[in-house]
């Protein structure tokens, strides 16, 4: 197994991504606008550093990131979490002042500027609901969804059909898709019908592809939490703002 020699030069977007200073296309930004400095130099586009290069940030991107948001969404069945499709509408259109959840408690007042250039942290299928993830902040996208994330996602699964033998130990670990075996993940059963899942990836249709390879099917799926942020009671179409005291 090689690993990267520290001296070995890389893009500072790359480097600034991995320091999570912000994301990589955001760095780019940030470089194009001269906010970047390496050892006190404005940075260029497609500079390279070394690990031991110090990158500073100047105020102006510290105050552009600290004006993004990011919303929690309590996703209803047929609504898809990005672009619509096939008829279908897409979550960030439930994203108005007559869906923001009365209980808010982050005193953010709404602004249409804060639908601009959301994306989804972590998609849910178009007949599952529950928490669903948009922000503006790269850097919150990539802790919840970057290749190295660690953060817990929880469903609640309503599933039918027999359940194999040893069905209930191969889905906290054991199973594979797409080639790639799974990492381990926390599965038990919440009543007769009912499984809970926790994952700390997040693979196209996981839950319900790990279920058909025990013999079940998944009837319903919601996820009640991602990290330490909890669904609660946001009603179904109604969202709030993850305040600024709140962390995944």
């Amino acid at each position: 197994m090689t690993t990267t020699d520290q001296n070995e030069p890389q893009r500072l977007s790359k480097r600034m991504a991995q320091l999570n200073l912000c994301s990589r296309r955001e760095a780019d930004g940030y470089i194009e606008q001269g906010w970047v400095k390496v050892n006190g130099v404005t940075a260029v586009l497609g500079q390279k550093v070394i690990d031991s290069d110090r990158i500073d940030l100047d105020r102006q991107a510290h105050r552009q990131q600290a004006e993004r948001v990011t919303i929690l969404l309590n996703k209803p069945v047929g609504y898809v979490s990005a672009q619509p499709e096939k008829g279908y509408r897409a979550a960030i259109e439930l994203i108005t002042a007559a869906n923001h959840w009365p209980e808010d408690k982050s005193r953010i007042q709404f602004h249409t500027a804060h639908t601009r250039h959301l994306a989804p942290a972590g998609r849910l299928d178009i007949d599952s609901v529950g928490l669903l993830v948009l922000t503006q902040d790269g850097r919150i996208a990539k802790q919840l969804i970057g290749e190295n994330s660690s953060i817990e996602k929880e469903y609640l699964v309503r599933v039918s059909g027999k359940l194999s033998d040893n069905g209930l130990a191969l889905l906290n670990h054991g199973l594979t898709l797409d080639g790639e075996k799974l990492r381990p993940a926390k599965v038990s059963w919440q009543n007769q019908d009912q499984l809970r899942f926790i994952l700390k990836q997040g693979k196209k249709r996981q839950i319900r592809r790990m279920c058909e390879l025990v013999g079940l099917r998944v009837t319903g799926l919601k996820r009640v939490r991602m990290g330490k942020i909890k669904l609660g009671g946001l009603p179904p179409g109604q969202w709030r703002y993850l305040s600024i005291q709140e962390q995944f």
